[in-house]
């Protein structure tokens, strides 16, 4: 059956790309193919729609808003055509599944968790590597990653929610019990160079004040080694309840002042709806069942 109005297939991948990655040179390199012939096919591409897709900048690359609808058209069309090829040729996705998760999250939260991902799903292997930001899922070789919902969801990714973020000062229980009789004062408290705000956080959402000018103060350049010190007794740190959960269980900390949400949330980001991979699927079920418990007590 024609389709007159069809453009030409050979451009809709170097478009896609061009658009996911706002930038030609990003698309060569996935594509395994040059500059030019990935700026031709846009061209091309332009030239049979007889619109423009892109604002062109000296050092920039803008889809339009057309563009951005087209992309994501062609994404969901390639993502059929990917599934329904599997399904004919009875290959489902298979091999091992790649995992980027925020460091602290990795250490702390989900690796002592992975023997029951074994245990409950023998067949799937996970590779974990430690990363935060935005994932470039074709720069990265990456099939999923756990973030933190600060920042903008790149274009053309999936993100499943998982759970919310609450926090929470965390201590020693034997100095929780001198908090909540003498207050922050000459308590040590724990910053981190990657969450320096949490404490000014914790202060705004609660509207508890904290003398941290009298306060001795350390900071630490990582997130899991402020949270480290505060299980061995060298002071207080702000801790999300994800992160401190099993430590609370043990009675290594205690959270003298409970916890507040601080409106973030953890998610699972995908270059595609799970749904269309079963190994992604079955690993975002897994993670909804471990995340059930990550709500603090009132």
């Amino acid at each position: 059956m024609p389709r007159p109005s069809l453009p030409p297939l050979a451009t809709l991948l170097p478009f896609e790309a061009t658009v996911r990655h706002a930038s030609m040179t990003g698309a060569a390199r996935e594509l395994h193919v040059t500059h030019g012939a990935v700026s031709r096919q846009v061209q091309n591409l332009e030239k049979a729609l007889g619109t423009t897709l892109f604002e062109r900048g000296a050092r920039s690359l803008r889809p339009t808003p057309q563009a951005r609808r087209l992309a994501a058209a062609v994404r969901e069309a390639l993502d059929l055509i990917e599934a329904a090829a599997a399904e004919v040729s009875g290959r489902d996705p298979g091999g091992p599944l790649a995992l980027s998760c925020e460091p602290t999250l990795l250490m702390r939260w989900l690796i002592p968790r992975l023997p029951d991902l074994a245990a409950r799903h023998p067949g799937l292997t996970v590779h974990l590597s430690a990363g935060g930001g935005p994932p470039d899922f074709a720069r990265d070789t990456v099939d999923v990653a756990l973030r933190r919902d600060d920042f903008p969801v790149p274009e053309g990714v999936s993100r499943v929610p998982l759970f919310e973020e609450w926090i929470g000062p965390v201590c020693r229980p034997e100095l929780a019990e001198r908090l909540l009789t003498g207050g922050f004062e000459g308590v040590t408290l724990l910053h981190t160079g990657t969450r320096p705000a949490a404490w000014d956080d914790w202060r705004r959402l609660t509207g508890h004040a904290v003398a941290a000018g009298g306060a001795p103060q350390q900071t630490f350049e990582h997130f899991y080694l402020a949270l480290q010190a505060a299980v061995a007794g060298v002071g207080v740190a702000v801790g999300p309840y994800a992160l401190v959960r099993d430590d609370l269980v043990r009675g290594q900390l205690a959270a003298p002042y409970g916890f507040v949400a601080d409106g973030t949330g953890y998610g699972l980001l995908s270059p595609r709806p799970p749904a269309r991979d079963a190994r992604i699927a079955t690993l975002l079920g897994w993670l909804r069942q471990q995340a059930a418990s990550l709500t603090p007590p009132p």
